[in-house]
């Protein structure tokens, strides 16, 4: 069997996984509560009599059920599959593998197929969801079926991207970066050879396109196509893995003799100045995050470009398209956050992986200095994914695409969502042990209040009645997010802080996007900031003072 032992492995545990047992539960119990809420908004804003309107409301639940499916099962998958290996890389089991008598072609394809399978998992358990949609009418079983087809084309797609950067690279911070980057990167190109080929081209390459073309009545079109560049994608990314990866991670390297450490006269090494801050010091003086993190930069970079040049194309037409200049900030913007993210979770979960989290514990360090040196180093390493994107939102002001008022507003509100997600990741990191489980939740909790907010908009916008009748199911999915974020935020310290920021985030970030829809620009800026700015003090200030307990030193009896 070509998967050899890691494959069978994975098959055999992957399905008897307690956790992804529950993740399944979940992913299916919030699909059928969107359905429930989209059918309570039509039912309270319109009489349904006919099968004309039943068929309606299939087929605007499916644009809205199979886009977010997407999204969802692309993360996992290449989630999945970068924290697989990141794990046997921090622990150094890795290399223990490779020593073994397991072929290369064994080890790559056994930890894909164990996370394409928790995907594939997932998407089973969504399937009677979208079966019920069907009975509504309006979809056939056709569509649900291109559908699917795109999905899990696109998953295998980000899972063997994942794969392959995960064994390349040498950190997980990297890894998922880079990953996220490749995907937007995915994305700008369909969007880009939708402009240039026509929509029948970009929807044979962008996942986006090639779903929205699958699920209409008249598509499928596009989807051999789609299924023809993907398998080509797949076949690269694995087959590059395969033939690189003793390569990668076998190579020894040693460190140069730099001349500033070398006394000129004894030919002794001179040690470095440690700053007041040790954490800090090591997170931007030393190769804290991996080596060669110029890879990130360099990727980041060209996204950055991408979306300049998707920005100054727009502010050289005669009437910009407001559209057209969010698809192209917006993706960045997520990337960027989502890269912050990963890089502050990791700056933790790579101590605790690999055995220095208990020297540092055992220091004199204060819980201060811990807390703002991996805060302050988070920000420091990833500086130009922090700054590029703030005076982006400033240059749309000189371009004539916002108003000084508006480009500030941006600036500021990006700002304060970056120190968020740095502080979430660091948080994250030290209330749970698992380095699986830290970087799910600081992952998830980020698309939760993008991905999911943004959904219950478009159910907003698609089933649209009146405030009345939106408000129950709305409050029902708010309440429901709460509850999530609280089982996540408060897994081994419990406060009252934190069960406030669960109860009011989801709400607040909900009124945020509804005030950007009137127009409320002065708005959107003062929710944002009240929300995101009392979530971060939430999560900063129990970090510090119950550092002792988040991280296990102390324990609630003690």
């Amino acid at each position: 069997m070509i998967l050899g032992a890691v494959g069978e492995r994975e098959l055999l545990v992957a399905p008897r996984s307690r956790g992804l047992f529950a993740a399944r539960a979940i992913y299916a119990g919030t699909l059928l509560g969107i359905v429930a809420t989209c059918w309570l908004l039509v039912t309270g804003s319109q009489p349904v009599t006919t099968i004309g309107d039943t068929a309606r409301f299939g087929g605007t639940l499916m644009r809205i059920l199979a886009p977010l499916q997407l999204v969802l099962a692309m993360m996992s998958a290449a989630l999945t599959s970068i924290v697989a290996v990141g794990v046997e890389k921090d622990r150094k089991t890795l290399e223990l593998l490779l020593l073994s008598r397991l072929r290369d072609a064994e080890l790559v394809l056994g930890k894909l197929t164990g996370s394409l399978l928790r995907t594939a998992l997932l998407l089973v358990a969504a399937i009677p969801v979208f079966a019920l949609a069907s009975v509504f009418g309006g979809v056939s079983a056709s569509q649900i079926a291109r559908g699917f087809a795109v999905t899990v084309a696109a998953a295998a797609v980000a899972a063997s991207v994942a794969n392959t950067v995960a064994f390349w690279r040498d950190s997980t911070f990297q890894s998922l970066a880079i990953t996220a980057f490749l995907l937007a990167g995915w994305l700008a190109v369909g969007e880009a050879a939708s402009v240039t080929h026509g929509p029948l081209v970009a929807a044979a390459v962008s996942p986006a396109r090639a779903l929205l073309s699958a699920i209409a009545p008249s598509g499928g079109a596009a989807l051999p196509g789609f299924l023809a560049c993907c398998g080509a994608l797949v076949v690269i990314a694995t087959t590059w893995a395969v033939v690189r990866v003793r390569a990668w991670n076998t190579i020894v390297h040693l460190r140069p003799r730099l001349d500033d450490e070398i006394v000129a006269r004894g030919g002794r090494p001179v040690s470095r100045e440690v700053w007041p801050n040790p954490v800090l010091w090591r997170e931007l003086r030393t190769r804290a995050h991996g080596r060669a993190v110029i890879v990130v930069r360099i990727a980041w970079l060209v996204l950055f470009a991408a979306a300049v040049a998707g920005v100054i194309a727009q502010a050289r037409m005669p009437r910009p398209d407001r559209i057209a200049i969010a698809t192209a900030v917006v993706p960045l913007v997520i990337a960027s956050l989502l890269a912050i993210t990963a890089l502050a979770v990791t700056s933790v979960t790579t101590e605790r992986d690999r055995g220095t989290f208990d020297l540092l514990l055992v220091s004199d360090l204060e819980p201060r200095e811990f807390v703002w040196g991996k805060l302050l180093g988070v920000l420091g390493a990833a500086a130009d994914m922090v700054i590029l994107p703030i005076v982006l939102c400033l240059a749309l002001v000189p371009l004539g695409l916002a108003t000084l008022e508006h480009g500030l507003y941006l600036a500021i509100g990006l700002g304060i969502l970056t120190f968020f997600v740095a502080v979430l990741g660091v948080y994250a990191g030290l209330s749970h042990v698992m380095s699986r489980t830290a970087i799910a939740v600081a992952l998830g909790v980020v698309a939760f209040l993008f991905v999911g907010v943004a959904t219950a908009m478009r159910v907003m916008v698609a089933f649209g009645g009146s405030f009345e009748l939106q408000l129950a199911p709305f409050l029902a999915a708010i309440v429901g997010g709460a509850v999530g974020l609280y089982a996540a935020l408060s897994a081994r310290n419990p406060s009252p802080a934190v069960g406030w920021t669960s109860a009011l985030l989801p709400a607040l970030t909900f009124i945020a996007i509804t005030s950007f829809f009137q127009g409320s620009s002065l708005q959107v800026l003062l929710v944002v900031a009240v929300a995101y700015g009392f979530a971060t003090l939430a999560l900063l200030v129990p970090a510090i003072a119950a550092f002792d307990l988040l991280t296990g030193r102390t324990t609630t009896g003690e």
